[in-house]
């Protein structure tokens, strides 16, 4: 009965050398199996722009159980058909893929970058609606379209909408190379976009006023799009002040309008009360007794008066009233 333990111990220990036995043939095997592969890879850092050749490539064995989609696997694959040139900064050790390179003998272009049935518009900006110069190529970004500026009504009417989001940037003016890393203030910003897209970011250059937001780096998903109108930007005190200031203007000339209508006033009572001083000084005229009428004359009679018997004298004798 003393063995009993030992027996054990030593059973245990010999199933375990089995299963590790069996596990390192069967890893043996299953690696025997699978084929052997390789990758071509950036054997230094390769700017955009520059040609692959042996030097700057290498191959490297690729432990997946399938090929790395859009990979080459051996170097004569890349240099054999043409020259080849980096579309984008690719770094030591990376995977060279068919969407970072150009194809045999083609020129690195800005259009060879734009994926299938993307289009590239440019899009002006400036020092603040470019994000202050720190949106580069690579980066992803929201366009906002701000309309009712400086229209009718004043800024109250102004409002902004999400007009895209999750927009890749191609290039800032004529710079198309990502790893970028010196921010510029740009006068130009080339995207990526869609058809119908593009004709939005056409018609809205026409209307409105384009800002881009820089994205957080990896981000995918989007906004719910809401207008943002400038009610919601809360009371306007400068708004408010100059309503105060245009009543206060207001009610200045009110009181100058006053101040001559009395001004007026006063002048025209001072030359009413002058013309009455006037004609009270003058002295007043005299007015002489009508003329009596003349007297009717009396009656009178004629009296003949005969003198000596052969004279005769007429007298006028008027008769008493």
């Amino acid at each position: 009965m003393r063995f009993a333990p030992r027996v054990s111990l030593l059973v245990a220990l010999l199933c375990g050398l089995c299963a590790v036995l069996l596990a390192r043939g069967l890893t043996t095997g299953a690696s025997s199996l699978a084929p052997s592969r390789t990758i071509v890879v950036a054997k230094a850092p390769i700017p955009p722009g520059m040609p692959l050749t042996r030097e700057n490539l290498q191959e490297i064995r690729w432990h997946g159980t399938e090929a790395l989609p859009g990979s080459f696997a051996h170097v004569d694959d890349l240099t054999r058909d043409g020259r080849r040139l980096a579309l984008a900064s690719l770094q030591r050790d990376e995977p060279i893929l068919t969407g970072r390179v150009t194809a045999p003998n083609q020129r690195a272009t800005l259009s060879t970058q734009l994926d299938d049935g993307m289009r590239a518009v440019a899009v002006r900006v400036d020092e603040i609606r470019g994000v202050a110069g720190f949106v580069l190529p690579g980066d992803r970004v929201d366009l906002v379209l701000t309309r009712g500026e400086g229209g009718a009504g004043g800024d109250a009417k102004a409002y902004a909408d999400l007009l895209l989001q999750n927009v890749k940037v191609l290039a800032i003016d004529q710079v198309a190379a990502e790893g970028q890393e010196k921010p510029t203030v740009a006068r130009a910003v080339t995207l990526e976009l869609t058809q119908m897209e593009a004709q939005k970011v056409v018609l809205a250059q026409g209307i409105g006023r384009l800002s881009l937001i820089l994205r957080q780096a990896g981000e995918v998903g989007g906004d719910m799009p809401l207008r943002v109108t400038a009610s919601d930007l809360g009371p306007d005190a400068t708004a408010e002040r100059d309503r105060l200031a245009e009543l206060e203007k207001q009610l200045e000339s009110m009181r100058k309008a006053t101040a001559e209508a009395e001004r007026r006033d006063a002048q025209r009572l001072a030359e009413v009360e002058a013309r009455m001083r006037q004609s009270l000084d003058k002295p007043m005229p005299s007015f002489a007794p009508p003329p009596s009428p003349p007297k009717a004359a009396a009656p009178s009679s004629i009296v003949n008066v005969i003198r000596n018997g052969s004279k005769t004298e007429q007298y006028n004798v008027a008769a008493e009233r």
